[in-house]
């Protein structure tokens, strides 16, 4: 399915100012202290981040218990029992591993007879760890992508310790070598994509001028083989407010299409065709809908409600129509799917005659299989898919081209993943199965939900001792994010049985407005002036867990990244009284200068503009950096960041460690040198950072 839009976004899964406005940036770089702090690899700044490092390193990981336990998590992230999930490119499958003896990791292959095997026999093709000590690099695997339908040459991706910033090169999977100049991108965001063996779309730093104000590319080009990039022809060239720009070839037999994507802003994106001579025709379908085209049928998801054809379709609906016919103004669609008040869309997975869409009901899914019809007119079939596992199910093509099989994922909070394959109208067949990584048989899940302070019903997942005394005793970690329309479905993850459940404390998960729960209308209801809602949803769900006997506020901790990083921001300094511990995680936490800090300007669309005053006037109001007031109590907190995250800048977390370690409040930092977003780079350092956060939370939580 030809989605660049949701690529594109996916790549980043997530400013004009006034004049006004510039006095804001003015008087913070007069009246902020701590603006030294964003100078990332600044000595002076380093110098204090690996002084407040040691104070940290000092406090949790001195201890036997915490190098037993992140050994334990190590040993969890490095297992050879783990499921290698694999992806097909041509006859091949192959998977991306780390291991304790690949901390970077080897990308293989092998055959699906093999791979059904208690021991597959694997085919290296990429040892990362080998090209890191032949080229003393520190690369990250960022992916491949690789040409149809020969499969031979690929675009690997890579990332020096973990940016998103990566440079592409050209690889040979026959000579299982890099192309002898080949194409060739150099370290940026952006990327390239094949057209065929001789052209691709590049995207990415051209120079002075060809970012955009998010840090993402401006300007789209078609490269040919054997010219310099600098003599590459513009394809599409979008305005420096723009988010991100790319194109990509559509390789699906019969069905060979060129698009420009020109994404303004999240869930804001504009989708041409590119015609024989080059020119480009827009595809009319509104620009907040999420637009894919499969061979015949342009498929619309929609943010927002959408008037066509004589007809409404209310926002969170998938409807279809012939693309052809809608290019030349039909506007005759069929609806395939409708939200309800429990319902939302979770994915769609396109395979060579069908779709699969992934439903959540009050956030449990639900997968259903619809076929078009075959002479292209007459209604879609519907069915129930064959044999759905139970928990969190998940589902993604086999090869969309040429065949209708699906992966399929599984798992929940205490069963281990499966991994399987489903034939079209059969039952899922397990290949993998994961072992189980702590003792689950103590624990048992229950789904609850919350009163926010609107009347707003909110669903969260407990994770608790089957023996629970409900005397607010217990321990308890509450994890939240609430941001992007990104939903928190259930998942079993063996750092948290491992590091909290054994142990015996209660982990659970709130699924608060801004994420995708419950489709646009959630999300949108947690948009820029709105955003306190977000912040009442997860205020209620830790108040339901008090209410109802299961923890009490000093023994109630929370941990949230990235959004969920503001969403910690937030609990800190509005709600500080609601909590024991509080673990803050590669965040933003300075409003007023967000969009100035790396692809800050991007998030614009869910935040507001701190340019303008009246969006500022709001965007204060769940700015932690300047909701801090050292007259006030504030519990115990872990910032935990990366130096080498180039999506949300260390910056934040740098800045707000300061101020509240000069108003002598109980902090204390953590940044990791290598990592990006996630925050590590190989499984050592993941263990690490678990490891730290899991033991300040069981500290602070039971002393």
């Amino acid at each position: 399915m030809s989605t660049l839009s949701q690529a594109c976004q996916a790549a980043l899964i997530t400013g004009l100012a006034l004049a006004a406005g510039a006095t804001h940036a003015q008087e913070a770089a007069v009246t902020d202290p701590y603006l030294w702090l964003e100078d990332v690899e600044g000595e002076k700044a380093l110098d204090w981040v690996k002084a407040r490092n040691a104070v940290t390193e000092k406090e949790l990981a001195s201890t036997p218990q915490f190098k037993q336990l992140e050994a334990q998590i190590r040993a969890i992230l490095d297992s050879d029992a783990k499921i290698p999930y694999i992806g097909k490119i041509g006859d091949h499958y192959y998977n991306f591993w780390k291991d304790a003896r690949h901390e970077r990791g080897i990308w293989r292959r092998t055959t699906l007879e093999s791979y059904r095997s208690d021991s597959p026999e694997w085919e290296t093709v990429i040892d990362l760890d080998a090209l890191n000590e032949a080229e003393g690099e520190n690369w990250v695997w960022h992916g491949a992508d690789c040409l149809p339908p020969e499969y031979r040459r690929c675009l690997v991706a890579l990332s020096r310790g973990g940016a998103d910033a990566d440079v592409t090169r050209e690889f040979d999977l026959a000579s299982r070598d890099w192309v002898d100049g080949g194409f060739f991108r150099d370290e940026a965001k952006g990327g390239l994509g094949w057209i065929d063996r001789d052209s691709v779309y590049v995207y990415t730093d051209f120079g002075a001028g060809s970012m955009t104000e998010s840090g993402y590319p401006r300007i789209v080009k078609r490269w040919t083989r054997g010219t310099p990039m600098s003599a590459a022809e513009v394809v599409y060239e979008g305005k420096p407010d723009d988010m991100y720009i790319a194109a990509m070839h559509d390789h699906t037999p019969g069905y060979e299409r060129d698009f420009v994507s020109r994404t303004l802003a999240f869930y804001n994106d504009e989708l041409y065709l590119v015609g024989p001579d080059g020119g480009l025709k827009k595809i009319d379908a509104p620009n907040s809908a999420n637009k894919s085209v499969h061979k015949d049928w342009l498929v619309l998801e929609l943010r927002d409600p959408y008037e066509a054809g004589g007809r409404t379709f209310p926002a969170g609906s998938l409807i279809a129509a012939n693309f052809d016919a809608f290019m030349a103004g039909g506007r005759d669609f069929t609806v395939l799917f409708a939200p309800s008040e429990t319902t939302s869309l979770a994915g769609v997975t396109a395979t060579a005659n069908r779709l699969v869409l992934n439903v959540l009901d009050d956030v449990k899914n639900d997968l259903q299989v619809l076929a078009p019809p075959a002479d292209g007119e007459g209604e879609w079939t519907r069915s129930d898919f064959t044999g759905q596992p139970d928990g969190s199910v998940n589902v993604a093509a086999v090869d969309a081209d040429h065949s209708d099989a699906v992966w399929v994922y599984s798992d929940d909070y205490l069963s281990p993943a499966t991994f399987a394959i489903a034939g079209a109208g059969e039952a899922p067949q397990v290949l993998k199965s994961m072992p189980a990584f702590f003792d689950a048989s103590t624990h048992e899940v229950d789904q609850f939900f919350a009163t926010s302070k609107d009347g707003t019903r909110v669903p969260y997942f407990i994770v608790k001792p089957k023996d629970l005394v409900l005397d607010g005793s217990t321990p308890t970690l509450l994890y939240g994010y609430g941001g992007f329309e990104i939903s928190m479905t259930p998942g079993y993850s063996g750092s948290v049985g491992k590091g909290w459940l054994e142990r015996g404390g209660v982990y659970a998960v709130a699924n608060i407005r801004g994420g995708g729960e419950y489709g646009p209308r959630w999300h949108q209801a947690a948009l820029k002036q709105n955003r306190h809602k977000a912040y009442e949803d997860f205020a209620a769900v830790a108040k339901d867990l008090v209410q109802r006997g299961i923890t009490s506020p000093r023994k109630l901790g929370i941990q949230g990244g990235s959004n969920g990083g503001l969403l910690m921001g937030n609990m800190l300094t509005q709600y500080p009284e609601l909590f024991g511990a509080i673990v803050v995680q590669v965040p933003l936490l300075d409003m007023q200068r967000y969009h100035k800090l790396l692809a800050g300007a991007s998030w614009m669309a869910e935040y507001g503009n701190p340019d303008k005053p009246e969006e500022w006037a709001f965007i204060r109001t769940f700015s932690p950096y300047h909701l801090y007031d050292p007259a006030k109590d504030y519990p115990p907190t872990l910032f935990m960041t990366s130096t080498r995250d180039d999506r949300v800048h260390p910056g934040h977390a740098r800045k707000m460690m300061a101020k509240m370690l000069e108003g002598g409040e109980d902090v204390r930092y953590y940044e990791n040198i290598e990592g990006g977003h996630g925050g590590s780079a190989n499984n050592k350092q993941a263990a690490h950072m678990s490891a730290l956060a899991y033991t300040f939370l069981w500290n602070q939580l039971t002393d």
